[in-house]
């Protein structure tokens, strides 16, 4: 480890890493060693990989931690003991399990109506309007689906399928508002609000859950309200311990009676920044990061 030039690890995946998809690692790795630092690029499950040797380690894009839960906060907690690992290992415990949509409306955040089935819980589903079915572990809404009251004998199939992998299921009631006025997205870097985007449904009717789905359609900048804002602090600030976050991103939708915003996903491990959207995030991300590590 040098004072004078840090070194960060940006932690993706080995699917990431063969795909690319990932569009901010690259211009983020440029901008942080232009800068001045030593970057390094490396899966979360890199057996091979020295995290001591990081001032700083930044969890980016991890996306299939969600098959590997166990394994992906076990790690988070080894490499914590030996460097900085952003965000914290305990951030990574709880917000890896969207059970922490429970705390966020205990502390009284609006957040979207969500009921939990757990294996070996009986299953049931909503009476009256559409809902959607996804796990409590899950990153591109993998076995996630959207269901109108006819498709309930496939919404139970779809509980069963999880149930039988070990996996708890959330039971939602789709946000009609959704297809007007879409999802956004507030990030958040250093403690402070950078950008937001509005991104369009990414659960169309009829899609299966095991179905490839494009996790982010219809991307365009967004600037948002002051009740988006406030609702997207709030949430932070009910992060158990109040630990310090690099990086925040906060997911909102439109209620369906009031149109007032309330979280859908609150995103503290591996979110997408989308720096690329906005020219002075990329900027704004490289100098907290260099703060970070020193």
């Amino acid at each position: 480890m040098s004072p004078d030039r840090p070194t960060i690890a940006l932690v993706t995946s080995r699917p990431q890493l063969e795909t690319g998809l990932d569009r901010d690692l690259p211009e983020l790795a440029r901008s942080l060693g232009v800068a001045g630092a030593d970057v390094a690029v490396l899966p979360w499950d890199d057996p091979e990989a020295d995290w001591e040797r990081f001032d700083l380690v930044v969890i980016r894009s991890a996306w299939d931690y969600s098959e590997r839960v166990t394994d992906f906060v076990a790690w988070a907690g080894r490499v914590a003991r030996l460097t900085v690992l952003a965000n914290p290992a305990s951030v990574v415990r709880w917000n890896t399990d969207k059970r922490y949509l429970a705390d966020l409306a205990e502390a009284g955040v609006p957040v979207v109506p969500t009921r939990y089935l757990e294996p070996g819980v009986a299953v049931e589903l909503p009476d009256g309007g559409e809902f959607v079915v996804k796990p409590t572990s899950g990153a591109g809404s993998r076995y996630a689906a959207r269901y109108a009251q006819d498709d309930h004998k496939a919404a139970v199939l779809h509980v069963e399928r999880m149930h039988r992998e070990g996996l708890t299921a959330m039971v939602q009631p789709y946000m009609p508002r959704m297809d007007e006025t879409g999802e956004r997205a507030l990030v958040f870097v250093g403690g402070r609000f950078l950008h937001a985007v509005q991104k369009g449904a990414v659960l169309a009717p009829g899609l299966a859950y095991d179905d490839e789905k494009t996790p982010h359609p219809d991307l365009r900048p967004w600037q948002p309200t002051p009740a988006e804002l406030d609702v997207a602090e709030r949430a932070l600030a009910a992060v158990p311990g109040s630990p310090e976050l690099l990086y925040a991103r906060v997911d909102l939708v439109d209620e369906t009676g009031s149109g007032e915003p309330c979280v859908m996903e609150l995103e503290l491990v591996e979110p997408n920044l989308f720096l690329d959207l906005n020219p002075g995030a990329l900027p704004a991300a490289t100098e907290e990061i260099l703060t970070a590590a020193q």
